[in-house]
């Protein structure tokens, strides 16, 4: 097919050039070519689709898809424009930092909750961040949303060359090596760009295969993608085994530097417990953000139903003996153990404050 590949999703088939859009003869083709001799008859005669869709989901790029992107960007300049919304035109990139991480945590809320509705408005909010950034810099004359989606979609069809071009990628292994030596291949081209003297030279920079990972990252997510870079060039443990040991390894040390509790040696070794911890997340292919998150918000469910129960006793839970607290912990924890699982085997209190 020369430039263009033909994609194969169940029983459809969808070509592509090399710029990654749609067939020429048909931008607007369906993302089907079933044919009724593939179709297969019921016994009764009737004609059986394997794959029942709705029209919108049976097309690759939404019909109306332009036109409300372009509403919207019109919306937002509308709000930033001269006569505009007042708290809009004071914002600024700094001054939406927050929000945009709001944004995203709250698409991650709707996702986990299940709920449609809810997912397709948060991403709209995600969306809007992203469009009112772009927004500013365009006043400021750097770049606007033409840039933005120029960036992405230039960068896609870069980095997945076993769809758009001729590489050939037989697993997710592969896709994830050959998206990792572009990558280093791109970081070396905007060194060079830059005027890098040591890029400049034949490409000679010296490339990590960590760049890239964000420092301004929350810690778990910087670690997690850190262990997922190092591990996508071989540098990873055999088994959960391997890294389970490591972890108990650390807690030995902590436990060693304990008597100097509350020393730089200490929230070191504390670290290194954190980041085993993290590694092994990212090894079982659990983000562990969310992980932590969940975990989180199961001791904010046990920790209303313990004030609940302290307030049935007409007192409030921070009235309550440690003895009676241990107590209606284990009564919070009663439903859960009621579920799949079963009840859990009776652990240790000693010391426990929050616990899992």
């Amino acid at each position: 097919m020369g430039a263009a590949r033909a994609c194969q999703s169940g029983e459809r088939d969808v070509e592509w050039n090399g710029r990654g859009e749609l067939s020429p003869l048909d931008p607007r083709m369906p993302a089907t070519r079933e044919k009724s001799s593939k179709r297969k008859k019921h016994k009764s005669g009737a004609l059986h689709v394997k794959a029942r869709k709705t029209a919108a989901a049976t097309q690759l790029v939404p019909a109306d898809a332009g036109e409300w992107f372009e509403k919207l960007v019109a919306v937002q300049a509308r709000l930033r424009a001269p006569k505009g919304c007042p708290w809009d035109r004071e914002q600024t990139h700094e001054t939406l930092r927050t929000y945009l991480i709001e944004e995203a945590y709250e698409v991650l809320d709707a996702l986990e909750a299940g709920d449609d509705s809810k997912f397709a408005d948060e991403l709209g909010d995600l969306l809007l961040q992203v469009l009112f950034h772009a927004d500013i810099a365009r006043e400021d004359g750097r770049f606007d949303v033409v840039d933005v989606i120029r960036a992405i979609h230039g960068k896609m069809i870069r980095r997945y060359p076993h769809v758009f071009g001729d590489v050939a990628a037989t697993n997710s292994v592969e896709v994830l090596r050959n998206w990792e030596r572009i990558k280093a291949q791109e970081r070396a081209e905007e060194k060079a760009r830059k005027g890098d003297s040591a890029a400049v030279e034949a490409g000679k920079a010296p490339a990590s295969v960590l760049d890239g990972v964000s420092r301004r990252l929350p810690a778990t997510m910087e670690g997690f993608q850190l262990t997922r870079k190092a591990a996508r060039v071989g540098f990873d443990w055999e088994d959960s085994h391997g890294v389970i040991e490591k972890i108990r390894e650390e807690i030995g040390e902590l436990e060693r530097a304990l008597p100097e509790a509350g020393t730089r040696e200490a929230e070191e070794e504390l670290g290194d417990l954190l980041f085993a911890a993290v590694n092994l997340a990212r090894f079982l292919k659990i983000d562990p953000e969310i992980a932590l998150k969940r975990a989180n918000g199961k001791f904010v469910s046990r920790f209303h139903v313990m004030e609940g129960l302290a307030r049935e006793t007409g007192r409030t839970f921070a009235e309550l003996p440690r003895d009676e607290m241990e107590k209606l912990w284990d009564r919070a924890k009663e439903p859960e153990n009621r579920g799949s699982r079963g009840a859990l085997p009776e652990k240790s209190r000693a010391g426990r404050g929050a616990r899992s």
